[in-house]
């Protein structure tokens, strides 16, 4: 059967005349959000990945990986009553400590921070943090204590971005390093939470912390726009993302339209609901990106290991390859492949340092990581010196005449120089 559209009636036009008799009744068809705007425009064209040497050479965000395992086991000395521990004490801890190697050898890679000597039984290696890392550690804590408020503001921010304001305790645990939280951080709730917070069971037996709070959070891209005078604060607004090309990146004719119309889109806040929103919609790729940027705002360095990311999927609403919005936002974000494995850099936090205000760990983190390059510095001295001591030992036992054996010290230092 054909169906006329022309001459076909609205549903209602179809209810008019039932509008007085005693079977009306009151409908009315909500409307739904962002309808007008819920499209799909994308055009997928594939993006060749531009090298960055600027990116590249950040220091404190590429030495980030090192840097945590020599965290964790400063922790395990400081936390002992006596400031030192034997090597047995860690040496079987190397996967929860994220160390990659024998731990032994690595504590050793850093004499800067890690002092060692003879421990007081059985000759065993003993391990203590040497003054200028004690007084960083020092530092640190003083930080943590000055700084409690805002660190705990990081985390409460984290967990209202989520879909019910609730995340399992792993993966906050899991997240701790990069919000700048030390690792016992869940282990004492009286010091750390307020009234805000509260622990629940959670489905598959898993416990969770849960946020109550009224307040609406404002976003750091918000809160910019607000002091350019760009945005006031209501209901489908249009913010603009800053975006900060790398050289040489050019983008396809048809990219850079999808993305003119894209930064006309309504902006919607991490911490709204988003329910309502088709997620194959360009407005939901734009929320996903104002989720993203926000996020990265929160951590230390502004920046996360990719694959760290995926675990946050469920419990944040991402789609499944959302991996793909920091390929398609190449302005925004910059994928680094050094240490053999993919770093997320939020671009904006390293070209606008007036935008996203440093995270108060990242001062500390980049004392410790001075202190490591001090470290490749007394191993390539003590290299050296070892050398020349083995060859003046080997002249001792050689040579009788003093002629002989400055001229075999000569041999040595020409050896040393090529």
């Amino acid at each position: 059967m054909l169906f006329n559209f022309e001459r076909s009636k609205t549903l209602r036009e179809l209810l008019r005349p039932y509008e007085n008799s005693i079977f009306s009744f009151k409908f009315k068809i909500p409307g739904l959000p962002f309808s007008h705007i819920q499209r799909h425009s994308y055009v997928n064209v594939y993006m060749k990945w531009k090298k960055d040497s600027y990116y590249d050479s950040i220091e404190h965000i590429h030495q980030s990986i090192q840097l945590k395992p020599v965290i964790a086991l400063k922790n395990c000395i400081t936390q002992d009553p006596n400031g030192c521990i034997p090597i047995s004490a860690v040496s079987k801890k190397g996967l929860q400590l994220d160390v990659p190697m024998k731990v032994a050898r690595f504590l050793r890679q850093y004499p800067s921070i890690f002092e060692e000597f003879t421990g007081p039984q059985y000759n065993h290696p003993w391990f203590r943090l040497t003054a200028e890392a004690a007084e960083i550690d020092r530092d640190e804590k003083r930080v943590y204590e000055e700084c409690r408020e805002d660190l705990r503001s990081r985390l409460r921010k984290m967990i209202l971005m989520t879909k019910e304001n609730v995340l399992p305790l792993k993966i906050i645990q899991g997240m701790l390093w990069y919000l700048g939280l030390p690792n016992d951080y869940l282990q004492y709730p009286e010091q750390n939470f307020d009234e805000s917070f509260r622990f629940v069971e959670m489905e598959d037996g898993l416990k969770g912390l849960v946020v109550e709070s009224r307040e609406k959070v404002c976003s750091v891209m918000e809160k910019n726009a607000m002091k350019r005078g760009l945005y006031s604060g209501g209901a489908m607004e249009a913010i603009e993302f800053p975006f900060f090309p790398s050289n040489g990146l050019r983008l396809r004719r048809k990219i850079e339209n999808w993305l003119h119309e894209f930064q006309k889109l309504p902006y919607i806040s991490p911490y709204d609901d988003f329910s309502n929103l088709d997620p194959d919609s360009d407005i939901a790729e734009k929320r996903l990106v104002g989720f993203l940027h926000e996020l990265l705002a929160l951590f230390v360095e502004h920046s996360a290991e990719r694959r760290k990311l995926f675990c946050l999927k469920k419990h944040f609403g991402l789609p499944q390859k959302v991996h793909k919005a920091f390929e398609r936002h190449p302005h925004m974000f910059y994928l680094s492949f050094r240490n053999k494995t993919c770093s997320v850099i939020l671009k904006e936090a390293y070209c606008d340092e007036s935008a996203i205000e440093n995270h108060p760990i990242l001062r500390v983190r980049k004392k410790y990581i001075k202190l490591m390059k001090e470290s490749k510095v007394i191993l390539r001295n003590r290299r050296v010196n070892g050398r020349f001591s083995n060859c003046s030992e080997k002249l001792d036992l050689d040579s009788n005449d003093l002629d002989e054996r400055e001229l075999h010290m000569a041999d040595c230092s020409s050896e040393q120089a090529a």
